[in-house]
């Protein structure tokens, strides 16, 4: 069985990402195992109507594989697949990729310094390093709702959309007032009979401003790509200075609170309504909504927004905390994610045996979100709090693509068996990050998929992209502990930074 220099585990933007800048390195022996037979992750899986990123197009992709062609502000869910398809394709990754392979397990061997990983199919995969990529947000479920079982109509979850049904003439619940929410429903109102959305706790909504691009914009981006940079320069620093209203709260969360209001006073007329879609928490502490049609579709004939309480689904539709049954057709789940926030969805094994479900079921922790103890020449892509609240995720990527490649090459240049973060150090990373998340708007008092059961966060980075970026592109060969393979000598230099430009 070949020992491959490189495993990485899916292939969506990460995935591929982590193969281009380690291809520029230098490093070919790489292999992309992805469960599905196509790229493109959670925008691959994501296909229910209205989907679209909340994020404007020209900083959600990468910096170094620029689309000048972008149709709109906002990149739809095909239109972004499409250019994970291309950068597959630009690159030469397709080769490197084995479709139709689900990861079921990763053990690492201390004596050969190698990750096994085992499939479904039981083929095996050996590797001296291992990037996870798989994401956080790659399985869906339905929510734990009593009566779930009993309902006898048809059930559909947002992340796994059922483009054979026929909304027409039919009466349709919507579960969850979410970023997925509210692109579904201003869809689903064209064409159901009646359309009921049932809401735990309203979000701030922001207005959404998505002019198509010119092609003389598209043109100019292609022939002068500094031009197109510049515009994502601009995008990049209007949303880091959202951090100071969002991350944190200060006067400028008022003024997202007055505009959120004012854009709800504008497009909601009946008072009671916009009683109900009135928000109790700071800007921030929940996930921003981005959205010019959500609330003129809550107030079409055809459709109502229920605030009580869901006391329990029934064989005909949902019975609510006031007594009332409703009848439906057909009930979509806009809600409901197996938030990986203990792992990865297979088992990870470690050094002597030691499981990393087992290590963060109580609160997931690793070093610059990309190093865990005791999980050696193993890279996380969107580890723990490595979330942004204000920017995109791909700029926050970006700097993990930056430190896995200087690990990765480490271990490679230098021959190493092991490199494994210093326990010490990871927890005193750890130990700064939580005293600075304490004092952000997500630790403000909401509940949000942010936060484990007990109330730790292990999703989101307290800081500016800028900050993080910076943290990312040093890589300290003395924060880890390094056995060569020759000797099994263990060694830990007093001294050696790698810094990447």
């Amino acid at each position: 069985m070949p020992i491959h220099d490189t495993l990485i585990i899916g292939a969506g933007f990460t995935g591929l990402g982590a193969a281009i800048k380690l291809k520029q390195a230098g490093v070919d022996d790489i292999v992309i195992v992805e469960r599905s037979d196509r790229v493109g992750g959670t925008w691959r899986d994501n296909t229910y109507p209205g989907i679209a990123c909340d994020i404007p197009s020209l900083l959600y992709s990468f910096s170094f594989v620029k689309n000048p062609t972008w149709s709109r502000a906002y990149p739809t869910g095909s239109e972004i697949c499409a250019h994970i398809e291309d950068l597959t394709d630009q690159f030469g990754l397709r080769q490197l990729i084995r479709f139709d392979t689900e990861i079921t397990g990763l053990t690492f061997i201390e004596s050969t310094g190698v990750w096994t990983a085992t499939t479904k199919g039981r083929k095996r995969f050996q590797a001296r390093t291992v990037v996870l990529a798989s994401g956080p947000l790659a399985d869906h479920k339905f929510p734990e709702i009593r009566g779930i079982d009993s309902y006898a109509g048809h059930k559909i979850h947002s992340a796994a959309w059922d483009h054979d049904y026929d909304f027409a003439g039919k009466r349709v619940a919507v579960i969850g007032t979410g970023a997925s929410a509210v692109q579904i429903v201003p869809e689903l109102v064209k064409t159901a009979e009646f359309v009921k959305v049932f809401q735990r706790t309203p979000g701030w909504v922001l207005p959404r401003l998505d002019p198509t691009m010119p092609a003389a914009v598209q043109s100019l981006f292609a022939k002068v790509p500094a031009t197109q940079e510049f515009a994502r320069q601009v995008l990049f620093w209007g949303h880091e200075a959202s951090a100071t209203a969002l991350v944190w709260k200060s006067p400028l969360s008022s003024v997202v609170a007055r505009i959120g209001k004012a854009h709800l006073r504008r497009a909601v007329a009946d008072p009671w309504l916009r009683r109900q879609l009135t928000p109790d928490f700071t800007p921030g502490c929940k996930r921003m909504l981005v959205s010019s049609d959500y609330y003129p579709a809550l107030q079409r004939d055809n459709c109502k927004l229920i605030d009580w309480p869901i006391a329990t689904l029934s064989p005909v539709g949902i019975r609510t905390s006031d007594g009332i049954e409703h009848h439906f057709d057909a009930i979509v789940f806009a809600t409901g994610y197996d938030v990986h926030l203990s792992g990865p969805p297979f088992p990870v094994t470690g050094l002597g045996g030691r499981s990393l479900q087992q290590d963060w079921s109580g609160h997931a922790q690793a070093y610059k979100s990309a190093s865990a103890h005791g999980y050696p020449n193993l890279f996380f892509m969107c580890g723990p709090n490595s979330g942004p609240g204000h920017n995109s995720l791909l700029v926050f990527v970006e700097g993990q693509l930056d430190y896995l490649v200087a690990g990765v090459t480490t271990i490679l240049d230098n021959d190493l068996r092991c490199l494994d973060v210093r326990e010490d150090i990871q927890r005193a990373y750890n130990q700064q990050i939580q005293r600075r998340l304490s004092r952000t708007t997500w630790m403000s008092g909401c509940n949000s998929w942010y936060l484990t059961a007990d109330g730790f966060n292990a999703s989101m980075y307290p800081g500016f992209a800028t900050q993080y970026l910076r943290q990312m592109r040093e890589f300290r060969y003395e924060d880890y502990t390094a056995v060569e393979r020759e000797a099994g000598r263990r060694t830990t230099p007093v001294s050696r930074t790698a810094t990447l430009a």
